[in-house]
């Protein structure tokens, strides 16, 4: 199998398109292996190799984000870039691949971008205040089962920023919505409930997020299908804790 790899690259403020054909593939090759054939071919070359994130190769960790064919992730739904295998594409297939794009996410070099700001988003507010001592008995706390497949459906998201780099406004407010929620809806989350929605949405403004227009492509993108009805749970945690005094 061959294919033909534009590849974005860049180091320091400007960057350009490279075309690299790369043959020889299998198509029960991942993606990221695809790339990884590139790199040793280019390392052996003396060239230098194609910067891109990744660490645990089985959809969990969220490093692998990249715009493929300018679709985040590539175009098979639910599924993040190194578990994106190349029976997806076709044999001689032209693939564009690109870094996140959105302002908040500054390129570090080719394929690398700095989310950091995700990291201070959750830094913002996205913690439970807990009794110190030893820890409570198991189930001491009862939780409903709604609410238990709530904060479960929110806490898989994890953290790539394909919704932001999919978001025609650069919002990331269904990453910040997942990370309120899976918190907000269990008991012991509540304390902070109303002071976490608001600062953890002051801080994705304060980052240069764009604002939530409700188009749905965050959730389209999302490689763990997390709902647009989790950021409609956010904003009405946002209005209660603008319009009460209870934490104040």
């Amino acid at each position: 199998m061959k294919l033909t790899l534009r590849i974005w690259r860049q180091r320091g403020a400007t960057g350009r398109l490279v075309e690299y054909p790369v043959d020889g593939l299998s198509p029960d090759m991942s993606f990221l292996e695809a790339l990884d054939v590139l790199n040793e071919r280019l390392t052996t070359a003396g060239e230098e190799p194609v910067a891109f994130d990744h660490d645990c190769r089985e959809g969990i960790c969220g490093a692998c984000g990249l715009m493929i064919d300018g679709v985040a992730h590539g175009p098979q739904r639910a599924t993040t870039a190194c578990q994106l295998h190349l029976r997806h594409f076709r044999d001689g297939d032209v693939v564009t691949v690109e870094p996140w794009r959105a302002e908040p996410f500054p390129v570090v070099r080719d394929l690398v971008v700095d989310r950091s700001a995700l990291d201070r988003i959750v830094a913002s507010g996205g913690y439970v205040g807990v009794p110190t001592g030893s820890a409570p008995d198991a189930h001491a706390t009862p939780v409903p089962k709604p609410d238990a497949d709530t904060a479960f459906e929110a806490a898989a998201c994890i953290g790539c920023g394909a919704c932001v780099a999919a978001c025609p406004n650069g919002s990331a407010m269904l990453f910040t919505a997942a990370k309120a929620t899976h918190l907000g809806v269990l008991p012991q989350g509540q304390p902070e409930r109303w002071s976490r929605a608001r600062d953890m949405v002051a801080e994705h403004d304060a980052e240069g997020f764009g604002g939530c227009t409700n188009t749905g492509e965050c959730t389209a993108a999302c490689p763990k299908g997390i709902p647009l009805t989790t950021i409609a749970r956010l904003n009405a945690d946002l209005l209660r804790a603008h319009t009460s005094r209870s934490d104040r």
